[in-house]
């Protein structure tokens, strides 16, 4: 067991590719998963698709749902799979490997091809994660990995379908049923519990524009409805529909640095408590409230 400091190391909220990619392989050794080449590949290969490296394929052009946000997912997931194998769940070598490929290609929808020249990938926000299995069973084909769980891949990533209940998806097994619940979770708490994930609403608020989503006039109205959100849809999704499998992250935490923390349940707490503040104090000055990685001044230079 681990015993730095992750506060002092900066080991939880990881951002640079590099870093997140030696992580993972850490934590995926620790619970005897030692085949990390098609995984590792595979993160290699979406860091090239999100930069525009990837044949037939532009650079992510969404801000929102970015690489930071897909690597986030993927160190997310790893964790919670971490957490399942300890606290006793049985889960196969393959079906960790296509759990953690999912979480990568997840969003992968949201890249445009070569072709698709208009705007960005946010006009393809509803219904992006059918692309995104499209996108999948292409990539797994072309290169002779896992052929036989191409079905799953499809169900795991229908679980971070907000609208679409696990209950509904024709999970093959019981644990390819855990890992879609785990990529499900990871999905929503690695984007709640961003240090940035105020900041980025604005980014979310353009892309919701651009794909033509309803029910928000303004990025105000988005910031308002998010503690609702939080409250109302979020939970539920994350206790019901995914079966808490969120707690498998304080799980994870414990036995890897021997601390008996939620860190991402913590960072979403803050977040919800500050975005409040903001919405009953500064309606008008709210922009004013948000100044972390220059997101805002960003916004207005344009």
């Amino acid at each position: 067991m681990s015993t730095y400091n992750p506060e002092r190391s900066n080991k939880i909220f990881i951002q640079e590719p590099a870093s997140i990619i030696e992580e993972v392989k850490s934590v995926l050794s620790s619970i005897d998963f030692m085949d990390h080449n098609a995984v590792e590949e595979t993160f290699k290969d979406t860091v090239k698709l999100f930069k525009g490296q990837f044949r037939g394929y532009q650079a992510c052009k969404t801000k929102y749902h970015d690489l930071n946000h897909t690597l986030a997912v993927f160190l997310a997931t790893a964790r919670l799979v971490h957490g399942a194998v300890i606290d006793g769940r049985s889960i196969s070598i393959d079906m960790i490997a296509i759990g953690l490929i999912s979480a990568l290609f997840h969003d992968a929808g949201l890249i445009q091809t070569e072709d698709e020249q208009d705007g960005t990938g946010a006009k393809f926000t509803l219904g992006h994660e059918e692309r995104s299995i499209t996108f999948i069973k292409k990539y797994l084909k072309q290169r002779h990995l896992y052929e036989s769980y191409l079905d799953d891949c499809a169900h795991i990533i229908g679980c971070t379908i907000i609208t679409l209940l696990p209950g509904d998806i024709p999970f093959r097994s019981e644990e390819s049923e855990l890992i879609g619940k785990i990529v499900g979770s990871a999905d929503l708490l690695a984007q709640m519990a961003d240090r940035l994930y105020l900041e980025k609403l604005l980014y979310l608020y353009k892309e919701f524009e651009e794909g033509q989503i309803p029910g928000f006039e303004s990025e105000f109205d988005l910031l308002k409805k998010t503690g609702s959100f939080y409250e109302e849809v979020a939970r539920k999704r994350l206790d019901i529909d995914l079966g808490s499998v969120w707690a498998l992250m304080r799980i994870h935490f414990k036995d890897r640095l021997g601390m008996d923390r939620d860190f991402y349940h913590e960072n979403i707490q803050k977040n919800i408590k500050y975005l409040q503040d903001v919405i009953l104090k500064y309606e008008k000055e709210y922009r004013q409230m948000l100044k972390r990685a220059g997101i805002v001044s960003g916004l207005e230079k344009r």
